[in-house]
């Protein structure tokens, strides 16, 4: 069976949801390529950035533009359609539960990735005595690590007391073995007071263990607080926040969850952090009025009565264009029967893609240690288990000047034809093939393409 056999058994498999969604095309990219038609849709393997904009969301939007025009201020309590804007975050909480594994007193739509972390460590870093440090990876994204560090810094430590865990220093080795995290935990166990890892690290497509981590260090520093940055994670793997004992999460929507670009975020926090929440009875944190008691809100009170749910960790009331952006996209991954079913069409497309890819002449095995070969390395795990829809892939030699490294000079290849992905400087290029709107046809064209470059530019390199 040929590859192109195979993908277009596995499509007749698997169905696409690329209909639900605007796709750009040559013409809208501002490409122009005589080999094909200006209509001709890209291959868009980007959605681990930013994810495409379901067909709805622009009806959604209107709706509420109407609103406005219409009725003004009164769509707060007399909307003329829909959901009147003081609730309007609430149809987001039934949706979003399934998604991250939890129930509907532990989510909430609010905020921005990095400023709903950072609202979270403040409540929940609660540095004493010895117990005073953070763990993390050492390649967190720049965000995360800015976070931790005023964190402890706001409690008058320094960089000293952030704990970060590094790749072992083995030939070809490109992510963390759970293992060296549970290893550097235990050796550091009577000074940790938060632990927080990404549930996907950004840069090599690594899925962490968070169910294995969670569980590890609860089990054996009760104490410990635990949380997790799923900005890669949700809506692309199967999670199961409340199950695995979590106590906080952080994430952004405009990723696989396609709200739309620096939309509104979410968080989780675990029900027995809140379900005591009275006025008489709650931990400090952040706040503001939209995290009180919804029957008093207005009566302007000088009382916190916080919420007694995820929701008391609101603080303004969420911006209704990007709660209804969101809602479009929740409602379709309702529809096709959640993550679960994404996620199983999503390992065989990676699988798909990552066996096509090491049969290339230009792969180089990730152990082969040879820096100025010609080729490109995958830096993702290769057990599908431990990937999510990312493919990371290491272009070498290096050149400094970008006009002659190779990762520059595929990516313009790729772009060309309109193959649309994202670089991450200095060498890597990440796919990331997505279940709601890619097919396994167009997954084998991106990478026939990336052949082709790499063909073309081989000679530069001898």
């Amino acid at each position: 069976m040929t590859l192109k056999e195979k993908a277009e058994k596995l499509d007749k498999i698997y169905p696409t949801h690329a209909h639900l969604f605007h796709i750009p095309t040559f013409e809208t990219l501002g490409i122009e390529n005589a080999n094909f038609h200006p209509t001709t849709p890209s291959i868009y393997l980007c959605g681990n950035s930013l994810g495409l904009m379901p067909k709805q969301t622009r009806r959604a939007i209107t709706e509420q533009l109407d609103a406005w025009s219409a009725r003004a201020v009164e769509s707060h309590f007399n909307h003329p359609t829909g959901t009147n804007w003081v609730d309007v975050d609430l149809p987001l909480v039934h949706l979003l539960a399934p998604i991250v594994g939890c129930n509907e007193r532990e989510v909430c739509a609010m905020g921005s990735l990095t400023s709903n972390l950072n609202a979270l460590l403040i409540h929940f870093y609660k540095p004493q005595g010895r117990r005073t440090k953070i763990l993390f990876e050492k390649h967190a994204f720049p965000s995360d690590y800015y976070a931790f560090l005023n964190m402890v810094q706001l409690f008058g430590y320094d960089e000293s007391h952030l704990i970060q865990v590094e790749v072992d220093a083995a030939p070809g080795k490109t992510y963390l073995e759970t293992e060296s995290i549970l290893r550097v935990f235990d050796a550091h166990a009577d000074e940790v007071a938060l632990v927080c890892f990404p549930g996907i690290q950004y840069y090599t497509g690594q899925l962490f263990d968070m169910e294995r981590i969670t569980h590890y260090v609860k089990h054996k520093q009760p104490e410990v607080v635990v949380g997790w940055d799923l900005a890669h994670a949700v809506g692309n793997v199967e999670l199961h926040l409340h199950e695995w004992g979590v106590d906080f999460a952080a994430w952004c929507s405009y990723k696989y969850l396609n709200s739309g670009p620096g939309a509104i975020a979410g968080i989780y926090v675990h029900e027995k952090h809140t379900v005591d929440n009275t006025h008489k009875k709650y931990t400090p944190r952040l706040a503001g009025w939209w995290g009180n008691n919804s029957e008093d809100r207005f009566k302007m009170l000088e009382k916190f009565d916080p919420i007694a749910s995820a929701l008391s960790y609101r603080q303004s009331n969420p911006s209704v264009i990007d709660c209804v952006a969101l809602q479009s996209s929740l409602q379709i991954f309702e529809h096709v029967g959640g993550v679960a079913t994404l996620r199983r069409k999503s390992l065989d497309l990676t699988r798909f893609l990552w066996d096509i890819l090491v049969e290339s002449k230009y792969y180089i095995p990730q152990n082969e240690i040879n820096e100025t070969k010609f080729g490109f390395k995958i830096l993702t795990p290769k057990d599908p288990q431990q990937r999510g829809s990312q493919l990371s892939l290491l272009f070498q030699p290096h050149r400094d000047d970008k006009r002659e490294n190779v990762m520059e000079r595929v990516f313009e290849h790729l772009h060309r034809h309109a193959i649309i992905c994202d670089e991450r400087r200095p060498d890597v290029i990440r796919l990331a093939p997505l279940p709601l709107y890619n097919t396994f046809n167009e997954t084998l064209v991106a990478a026939t393409r990336l052949f082709e470059a790499l063909e073309l530019l081989a000679k530069d390199y001898v």
